[in-house]
């Protein structure tokens, strides 16, 4: 079944409006009966059939409550330092099916794409619109957030204040691996930061060493941006989450 989410919580009736409406009816071609998926904002998931539809809206009537087991255990953020061309498209997507809660776009020393303010609200809709459309795909019961570009500075900074784990994914990195790491958080919170092309210049490892962030190997090859991205995903959700089954 189809499946949407609304910016409310789920109810005997509810009303959708805009893209999703307009992907039903025109593109789907719904027709008065048909049955979709619901996910509010607390995650809660219903089925509903279709009751009408009126201009550029269709209404719905509660079927019946799902109970759902999608989403994992673990509260990931992923603050991704910003590739070039549209592989960011790509991580958004992948860590989207993979479980994440968060994406913070960073800015870095080492970043060859840059954004001024009109592209960068455009390019923020854009992967948060990939986000979506990946979490309908998946069965997400909540979608993850992407976050306005961030200096990388100033995210990590603004992050050690919170109560969330945080590691550095750094290629020169020969003492701590990111199953070692994971193996000592206690928490339920992590946040994971993946480097661009050129990786992360000396003095920003020096940086987050200086706010007591760890960095750590995620193995012996040197990996693309993308490819790190994707694989400390799904080696966090494995370690701490729901890949590979929960126990």
């Amino acid at each position: 079944m189809r499946r949407v989410f609304i910016a409310d919580l789920l109810k005997k009736n509810i009303t959708i409006t805009g893209a999703d409406a307009h992907h039903l009816s025109r593109v789907m071609r719904s027709k008065i009966g048909d049955h979709i998926v619901v996910a509010d904002d607390e995650g809660k998931v219903g089925e509903y059939a279709i009751t009408g539809f009126t201009g550029d809206s269709i209404d719905l009537e509660l079927i019946d409550y799902i109970a759902e087991n999608t989403e994992s255990p673990v509260d990931v953020t992923l603050a991704q330092c910003l590739p070039k061309g549209d592989k960011l498209e790509l991580i958004t997507q992948k860590a989207t099916e993979l479980g994440i809660n968060t994406i913070v776009p960073l800015v870095s020393d080492n970043c060859v794409v840059r954004y001024d303010g009109k592209k960068t609200k455009a390019k923020q809709d854009k992967w948060q619109k990939i986000a979506n459309e990946a979490g309908k795909q998946c069965g997400r019961s909540r979608l993850p957030v992407v976050e306005a570009i961030t200096p990388l500075k100033d995210w990590l900074q603004d992050i050690v204040n919170q109560n969330t784990a945080v590691c550095m994914c750094y290629e020169n990195e020969e003492q701590i691996g990111i199953k070692e790491f994971l193996c000592q958080m206690t928490g339920k919170e992590i946040a994971v930061v993946i480097g661009p092309e050129g990786g992360f210049s000396l003095d920003e490892i020096e940086f987050a060493k200086s706010l007591g962030i760890t960095s750590v190997s995620l193995g012996n090859r040197i990996l693309r941006a993308e490819t790190a991205a994707i694989a400390a995903m799904a080696i966090i959700q494995y370690e701490k989450g729901d890949l590979g089954g929960r126990l």
